[in-house]
């Protein structure tokens, strides 16, 4: 488990092209080391803005796009094509602008899709595409990309809820989600923490209290920010507010 590192920026417009930028340069970096990189999407205000600002890069084509693995850290459990799913809003952020391998973009199964709406076999499917990508695992992710909520949720897992306390699976249905839609898909936190570099990016003075109390050692259980860490680095981006009540000792 890697120690928590804080990086600080003004406000999320600036923390959203400066998390572009570094995202740029872990995938060309990945792509020169092995061929090809993977990276966990997240959505959100900030997930979003991140990749918005992305495709608007000029570095943005020094990415072989053909070469790169995109996963969803969650998904929420509706239609395809919702505006609120967050395969919806990252293809319109920038998926739809790049010239990607559709093999290689693993998306989160809707709930019109093949399983219909049963979020537990679209959970399940989930958990085959990446042990098939692991020899039975999970993939160890370049980058996971994380939001964080007020009450310190990432992804969907959710304080006290069956998904924190998961310790087998890989993928969980999430059903009564304390925040709509209720029924979403999510990583559980043992998959999250099998990605090289985890990323928790949070904005809002709403979100100083939970970035404080993770960083401070929180429990998972209470608080799942504080189980997501990365095996070589675990990355805090804040902006201003939301850092306002971090430890000294970051």
């Amino acid at each position: 488990m890697s120690k928590p590192e804080v990086v600080v920026h003004r406000d999320g417009d600036l923390l959203a092209a400066a998390a572009a930028a570094r995202l740029v340069t872990r995938i060309v970096d990945a792509q020169a080391a092995r061929g090809f990189a993977s990276i966990v999407l997240t959505g959100g205000r900030t997930g979003t803005a991140v990749l918005e600002h992305l495709n608007r890069s000029a570095a943005r084509d020094a990415v072989d796009w053909s070469r790169v693995d995109l996963f969803w850290g969650d998904e929420r459990f509706l239609p395809s094509g919702h505006a609120d799913r967050n395969e919806t809003q990252a293809r319109a952020a920038l998926l739809d602008h790049v010239p990607l391998d559709p093999s290689r973009v693993h998306v989160m199964e809707p709930s019109d899709g093949k399983f219909g709406d049963d979020p537990e076999a679209a959970a399940e499917a989930y958990a085959s595409v990446l042990a098939s990508l692991a020899d039975g695992g999970v993939p160890s992710f370049d980058v996971c990309m994380l939001g964080v909520g007020e009450e310190g949720h990432v992804a969907s897992v959710f304080p006290d809820s069956p998904a924190v306390h998961e310790k087998e699976r890989t993928v969980v249905a999430v059903r009564d989600c304390p925040k709509p839609p209720p029924t979403r898909v999510s990583l559980t936190l043992e998959s999250v923490r099998s990605a090289q570099e985890v990323w928790l990016m949070t904005t809002g003075e709403a979100k100083a209290e939970a970035v404080a109390s993770a960083l401070n050692g929180a429990s998972e259980v209470d608080l799942p920010a504080a189980g997501a860490t990365g095996r070589s680095r675990t990355l805090w981006l804040l902006d201003t507010t939301a850092a306002a009540a971090v430890p000294a000792s970051f």
